[in-house]
Parts: structure tokens; C-alpha cells; sequence
């Protein structure tokens, strides 16, 4: 009777393509905007941790980051990475209801979140516009390149470890890929940089700079660990393949990467806020193939790691990472890289398809391309225009030093 009614030129085949085509449209860039809306949770993680005076620089890097990253991605990066680019007519851009521009978008937040980690681990004394060159640079070829290896099957390398080790190297939503790479892309940055003036003292003492606003660090930590829900569930990428195992698998190492931080970090409400941030760093890469305890463990581990690592980076070893990018994204996205091996096996209640190996040696090639690209980037320009400000200018703040203007003006004793 239903059928009777439709059009004689009625086709079901070419139905059912636009329908799952513009499905997948939807639902990917849903994906896209909550990945977007993350960027809001790293400004204002950023925001109130920093001190007062650079909090309007934190807000409009990450904001310009963004817009940099955007051109960079378009125009070099994600043509890199995938072999597609842009510059054609509308009427083939439209295809499959433009799922590739859908796509593109998606994958371009995961792109534009290495200079927003970045920016976290160099704050309060980076000039302005170096970084941007940089972003440029980090997102049209250093983050591409591995991409392009870990996602698009380039130069072989999947194909050898599957061949070798029968499995080739699994990273579902980036614990590798995105999170591992910016955090070790911010190492070299952090050291060439070197710490904020009178933040270590000659016979070895610390000054403290405790966060300046606590509600706006909880603020952006809660943005971003709602946004990782689209980050890694989206990760699917259409609709057909979504599974709710990576959506609790998320929601346990958030919850374990909490709880852990918590005792660890004994109350401390940074620790606490950067947590469940650790855990779902950690869990992106095996999303889709651990238990739900399995992730648990992963989540509380990376949560102690965190603590740990954040700990001795900053008192013992004198590395001024002000955000702790490096042991929250590089460490943590390691070791998560390496968990999916451990814990997607069916051994230990996973699905299984994967193996250790591929995902040690990927991990180490991304940290080695992260390492080796960033010293190249940011060395070239400390040797050519500066990558920190004068003193008197970080003493006065970025705030005021580079956007001349402070986050409260009206309390501005001349006005």
C-alpha cells in the first residue's frame, strides 16, 4: 500500500545512499561543534590558572590559535594528511550532502587543539605572534605528517606492522595522534623558552602561582570533559559505526582519572579539576575496544600520572610548564596509546584485533616527529625574531604588554 504511493521514478537504493549520507553529515558535524566547543574549556582552563594579568591573553590566543590553525589546515594540512583538498567546484564540494567538508571541519578541531595545548604549557611569557607562526607551521605540517601515517595508511607503515606484527597500530580518537603529540610538541617550546622570571630562585627556592580563579578553571574543565563525549564518540565519524561502549568507556576513565587524582593530589581542587581531563586523554585511543573496568584502571592511572609527573616536573626537575601540558597531553596520551594494546586484548576483557607492539612503536615515532618538528619550529624562531617577552613586559603582563588592556579595566587606577 506505502509503496503504491510512491512516485514511479522512486528509487530505494538512492534513498537509502542520501539518507545515510546526510545522516552522517549530521551527525559528524554535531561531532565537529562539541570538539569546537572544547576550545572554550582550554581558554578558560587557561584563564583561571594563569595569573590575573595574562588572562585576556589566554582568551584571544586560543581564539586566534584557532582562526590560524583554520587557514593552515584548509589550505596545507588536511591535504597532507588525506590527499583532499578544496579547490574545486561547489557541485563536487556538495557530494554525499558535503560529508567531506563535514569531515574536514570535524577533524580540523582535533587539529587546532595542538596550539591550544600548546598554549597552556608557554603562558605568561610567550610574545604573541611567534606563536602564530608557529600554529601555522605545527598544524600545516608537523601534526599532518603523523596524521597522515597513524590515519591514512601513508608511507606503509601500518601496512609493515600489520604484516610484522599482525595488527597495525589503533588510536580511535587520538590519545596519540592529537593529544600525545601536542603535549611533546609543548616540551621543546616550554624549555626553549625557559621559566617565568622569578618563578625558581638562584639557591633553589619556588615561588608559588597558584591559580588565580579557581570557578573558571573548574569552568573549563567541565567544558571540555563534556566535549570529549563528541570527541571521542564522534570519532566514528558516521553514523552507522557509532557504539556506545566508547560513550561509558569515556565516562569510566573520566570517572577513575577523577577519583585517583583526587587522593593523590589530596584535595588539591587543580588536581582534582585535571583528573577526569587525564583519563579521558588516556582513553581515547582504546575507546572502542576495553571494558568498561578496563577503562576505569586506564582513567585512575592516568589521573595518578598526572599528579605525579605535574609534580616533579615543576619542583624537582624546574620546568616552568605552567598547565602541566606535557605530563596531562604527552604523558598521559602515551600512555593511553599504549593501554589500548594492553587492555583492548581479549585477555583482559577487550575486543581484541589489536596487539602491543604497533602501538609502542607508533607511540614512540609520534613522540620522536613531535619532538624533532617542534625543536625545528620553535628554535628556528628563538634564533630569528624571539619566542619570549622582555622582562619588564612579563612583570607588567601580556595582558597589558600585548593586547593593552587588563581583564577588569574599570578597576584601573587611572581611569
Amino acid at each position: 500500500m506505502v509503496l503504491a504511493l510512491l512516485p514511479r521514478n522512486f528509487h530505494f537504493g538512492v534513498f537509502m545512499e542520501t539518507y545515510q549520507s546526510s545522516s552522517s553529515v549530521l551527525f559528524i558535524l554535531l561531532g565537529a561543534i562539541m570538539v569546537l566547543a572544547m576550545h572554550a574549556g582550554f581558554a578558560f582552563l587557561e584563564v583561571g590558572t594563569v595569573r590575573k594579568k595574562n588572562q585576556v591573553n589566554a582568551l584571544v590566543k586560543i581564539l586566534t590559535d584557532f582562526g590560524v590553525s583554520t587557514v593552515a589546515y584548509f589550505f596545507i594540512g588536511y591535504s597532507l594528511a588525506y590527499g583532499v583538498n578544496f579547490f574545486t567546484g561547489v557541485d563536487t564540494l556538495m557530494e554525499k550532502n558535503g560529508f567531506e567538508l563535514t569531515r574536514f571541519f570535524f577533524l580540523l578541531t582535533f587539529a587546532a587543539a595542538i596550539p591550544a595545548i600548546i598554549s597552556g604549557g608557554i603562558a605568561e611569557r610567550a610574545k604573541f605572534h611567534p606563536q602564530l607562526i608557529a600554529t601555522f607551521l605545527l598544524v600545516g605540517f608537523v601534526y599532518p605528517f603523523f596524521e597522515s601515517i597513524a590515519w591514512n595508511q601513508a608511507f606503509g607503515v601500518q601496512a609493515w606492522l600489520k604484516a610484522t606484527y599482525g595488527a597495525e597500530f589503533h588510536d580511535f580518537a587520538g590519545s596519540v595522534v592529537v593529544h600525545a603529540m601536542g603535549g611533546w610538541i609543548a616540551l621543546p617550546a616550554v624549555l626553549l623558552l625557559g621559566a617565568r622570571y622569578g618563578r625558581y630562585t638562584k639557591d633553589g627556592r619556588i615561588s608559588a602561582h597558584p591559580p588565580s580563579s579557581i570557578p573558571f578553571l573548574a569552568l573549563g574543565a567541565w567544558i571540555l570533559t563534556v566535549g570529549w563525549f563528541g570527541f571521542n564518540v564522534m570519532s566514528a565519524q558516521t553514523l552507522d559505526k557509532i557504539s556506545g561502549l566508547v560513550a561509558l568507556n569515556s565516562l569510566m576513565a573520566m570517572v577513575g582519572g577523577t577519583l585517583v587524582a583526587l587522593i593523590v593530589g589530596k584535595n588539591d581542587p587543580g588536581f582534582v579539576h585535571n583528573g577526569p581531563l587525564a583519563g579521558l586523554v588516556a582513553v581515547c585511543a582504546g575507546s572502542d575496544l576495553m571494558h568498561p573496568i578496563g577503562a576505569l584502571v586506564v582513567g585512575g592511572v592516568a589521573g595518578a600520572l598526572f599528579v605525579v609527573m605535574f609534580t616533579l616536573t615543576q619542583n624537582r626537575w624546574k620546568i616552568d610548564d605552567v598547565l602541566g601540558v606535557w605530563p596531562l597531553h604527552g604523558l598521559c596520551g602515551a600512555w593511553g596509546g599504549l593501554a589500548a594494546g594492553i587492555f583492548g586484548s581479549k585477555a583482559l576483557g577487550g575486543a581484541g584485533g589489536i596487539a602491543f607492539m604497533p602501538q609502542l612503536i607508533m607511540t614512540c615515532l609520534a613522540i620522536g616527529v613531535a619532538l624533532a618538528g617542534s625543536a625545528l619550529v620553535y628554535g628556528l624562531l628563538k634564533a630569528t625574531i624571539g619566542l619570549r617577552l622582555d622582562q619588564e613586559e612579563e612583570y607588567q603582563g601580556a595582558d597589558l604588554s600585548i593586547h593593552k588592556i587588563t581583564s577588569t579595566p574599570e578597576r584601573e587606577p587611572n581611569w
